[in-house]
């Protein structure tokens, strides 16, 4: 097999370049991420207990919120976390005048998406039903503390001790006395 000679333009014969969109239209992915967000109202995470009464201990499963996650999302929809990402830049970064009604569409999508994943998580958090430290990490959130301090410093630090002592060449005893 010999290669293929140089300046050729064999790739211009592919009937299609790329990855085929997963969702043809806006409305398919929103009814895709409302399958995903029932999907997670359906099947909740369990949690094991035991309880002790009367000198019988007894284990009862009990469900737990699952929070939501783009890349759960992701998995779901069958993509990946950067396929979906450089979906929504490639619609961020055309111009506006580029922009047709369809990429406005799944834009809006995209954000409602995420609007309602963060949402989620906040509110779970919120009311302790999912651990809040985890989600406010998650969420880019924490608490920032500014402490300002001044602090001199003195370029002899020994330079109060020589005068207290009176090895600076001073009389110590006369400056205490006064």
């Amino acid at each position: 097999m010999s290669p293929a000679p140089e300046g050729n333009q064999f790739w211009k014969l592919r009937s299609k370049h790329g990855r085929d969109k997963l969702f043809e239209t806006p409305e398919l992915l929103w009814e895709a991420a409302c399958e995903y967000f029932q999907w997670c109202e359906d099947n909740p995470l369990y949690e094991m207990r035991g309880f002790a009464f009367q000198g019988k201990v007894t284990k009862e499963d009990f469900p737990k919120m699952r929070a939501m996650t783009l890349s759960q999302l992701c998995f779901y929809l069958n993509c990946s976390d950067s396929y979906f990402r450089t979906f929504k830049s490639l619609l961020n970064n055309k111009q506006e005048k580029d922009l047709q009604k369809i990429d406005k569409d799944f834009l809006t999508v995209i954000h409602e998406i995420e609007t309602i994943i963060y949402n989620q998580k906040f509110q779970g958090a919120s009311a302790d039903l999912l651990n809040a430290n985890i989600i406010a990490r998650d969420l880019g959130l924490s608490e920032h503390s500014d402490i300002k301090q001044d602090i001199q410093i003195n370029k002899d630090p020994f330079k109060q001790i020589r005068e207290n002592t009176g090895l600076d060449g001073t009389d110590s005893e006369a400056k205490r006395s006064n």
